[in-house]
Parts: structure tokens; C-alpha cells; sequence
């Protein structure tokens, strides 16, 4: 059952996101009109390693949060990543029947915020102070009624990838941009999906049989891609991404307190492929992991162009 409320999640976090990102449709509709397939590698999460207190006890806003209810719907840890110079640490999560049921993994990282100068903490601290009494353990969505079909689970679950705190002040989203540009998204967006991956791989298709050809392609179709491609074969990863999408954010006036609109970067579309790495002498298998290089170049996709 678990499998299936996480497939009926993904779906209905792939069709907010494709809403609000289109290139991703744009990729969709390239491929498919190529007679391909659309499978997805990863979902990309962000979170911020912060204790708060809640009418529940305390709760950690990071990777913790998002990571019980991977956990729930049976993904396990699968590599760690930590990346010093921006105080960012990263999970990720695949499910045992990964292959079997076509679920993608998790890449879920957090913001250190306690590594941050005192006034930025404190700027964020305050700003996700106030989340409301019902931030509760996602645990709790899948401890209902188990005759509840599992659509209706996934929807309620799907509540957990929002922002549970108030629209932040726009002086301190940019005063903490100065310093974090993945601090002040976070603010902006909560728990949003960051990215889907395209899966090359799984494409299927002779017009595009890997990720030169499908970048190529998706620019070809006036997608702003990002100029480089990530990674090398001998590695087992190369990535690469669309430039993010720039959506209006609510934020508080600092005057009057009322809320504005504000441009701000959301998300991007990644495409990633895959290749055999050597195990051991003679045994190669897929890569099915993460390069922390490669992920550190792709946190950057969100920085906000001045």
C-alpha cells in the first residue's frame, strides 16, 4: 500500500510543479512526441536543520522531517553528502522496489543554520516561529483509517510539501539572500519541490539516446539551459539543468506589513543520465548514486540573478 500512496504522491508533486515550471512540460512533450517515456529519476527536496517548538514537543524543520515519512512509505538512506562551504548537508533515499515500481529517489538536504552568522540565525529562527500549532509529524497522515483509499492519503500527505510559516519580510529575505541564497529560498518556498529529473535512460527514444542530444534538443525549443553538463562517464552521473523559472513571491511589506509580490526564483528542470561503474574486477553495475560536485553546482541553478 505504501508503494502505491508514494506513486499517487509523486504524481500529484509532478503535476503542481510541471504547472508552475514549464520547461519541465516542455521536456515532457519533447519526448513524448518523440514516441519516448518521461520517468524520473529524483525529486529534490530543501529543508532547514532548525529546532522549533511546537504544542508536540520540538521539531526539527530539516532533513528529519521529510525523512520519517520517506521512511514510512518504505525508502530507506542510501548516501550521505555534506557540502562545508554553504553549510549544507544532503540525504538520499531510494525504495528497495525501485526498479519494480518506477519510484524515483529522494535527494533531500538542509541549511546548517546554526553555522550561520548570529543575525542571520536569528532573522531565520524568527521567521519559521511561526508555524502554526498544526505543523504535526507527517507520520500522523498515514496513521488514519487504513480503508482510506490510498489517493486520499497522497493528498493529505501532499500538504506537508508547502510553506508552514508565514510569508517572511521582504528585508530579511534579502538580507538573508546575502548570505544563504538557500536560506532565503527556503523562507520563500518551504517545502516545495526544489526539482524532477528527467531520467535519459529510461527515454527510450533514437532522437534523443542521451543527455548531449536531449540538452540540445530542449535548447533547440528555446529552453534556457544551464551552459555546462555535469559529471563524466568514468564517474557513473552526468546532470545538467534548465535555468530556474522566476515566480511572484509573497513577502510582507516592511512598512505597513500588508503583503506584496515580489519576483523570486522558484524551480528548474534537471535531466540526468546514468552509466555502468566498475565494483569490482570484472562486475560493473549502473551508478545509482549522487556526485557532490555535480550537486553543488546544481544548488547554485537557484541563486537570484541581479
Amino acid at each position: 500500500m505504501t508503494n502505491e500512496i508514494a506513486l499517487n504522491l509523486w504524481k500529484l508533486l509532478w503535476q503542481e510543479y510541471s504547472a508552475r515550471v514549464n520547461h519541465a512540460c516542455t521536456y515532457q512533450q519533447m519526448i513524448t512526441a518523440a514516441g519516448g517515456t518521461v520517468a524520473n529519476d529524483h525529486i529534490a527536496l530543501r529543508s532547514l536543520r532548525l529546532l522549533v517548538d511546537t504544542p508536540q514537543g520540538q521539531v526539527n524543520l530539516g532533513i528529519d522531517y521529510l525523512g520519517q515519512l520517506a521512511e514510512a512509505l518504505g525508502y530507506v538512506a542510501a548516501g550521505e553528502y555534506t557540502f562545508a562551504q554553504t553549510h549544507l548537508y544532503a540525504r538520499h533515499y531510494r525504495h528497495p522496489q525501485q526498479e519494480e515500481y518506477n519510484l524515483p529517489k529522494l535527494f533531500i538536504s538542509e541549511l546548517i543554520v546554526d553555522e550561520l552568522p548570529t543575525k542571520i540565525t536569528q532573522l531565520i529562527s524568527k521567521v519559521v516561529s511561526s508555524i502554526p500549532d498544526k505543523l504535526t509529524s507527517p507520520l500522523i497522515l498515514l496513521e488514519k483509517d487504513p480503508n482510506i483509499e490510498t489517493e486520499t492519503i497522497a493528498k493529505q500527505l501532499q500538504q506537508v510539501f508547502t510553506r508552514p510559516w508565514q510569508p517572511p519580510q521582504r528585508s530579511v529575505v534579502e538580507e538573508v539572500n546575502e548570505v544563504t541564497q538557500y536560506g532565503a529560498w527556503v523562507l520563500l518556498h518551504g517545502y516545495a519541490v526544489n526539482h524532477f529529473t528527467g531520467y535519459i535512460n529510461a527515454q527510450n527514444t533514437p532522437e534523443y539516446p542521451d543527455i548531449d542530444t536531449t540538452a540540445n534538443g530542449l535548447a533547440n525549443l528555446g529552453v534556457p539551459m544551464k551552459a555546462e553538463i555535469e559529471g563524466n562517464v568514468a564517474c557513473g552521473l552526468r546532470q545538467t539543468a534548465t535555468q530556474a523559472v522566476t515566480e511572484m513571491v509573497t513577502v510582507l511589506d516592511d512598512n505597513s506589513g500588508a503583503e506584496i509580490s515580489i519576483p523570486w526564483t522558484y524551480a528548474y528542470y534537471e535531466i540526468a543520465q546514468r552509466y555502468l561503474v566498475e565494483v569490482e574486477s570484472g562486475k560493473q553495475i549502473l551508478f545509482d548514486a549522487f556526485l557532490g560536485s555535480n550537486a553543488q553546482q546544481l544548488f547554485e541553478m537557484t541563486r537570484l540573478s541581479k
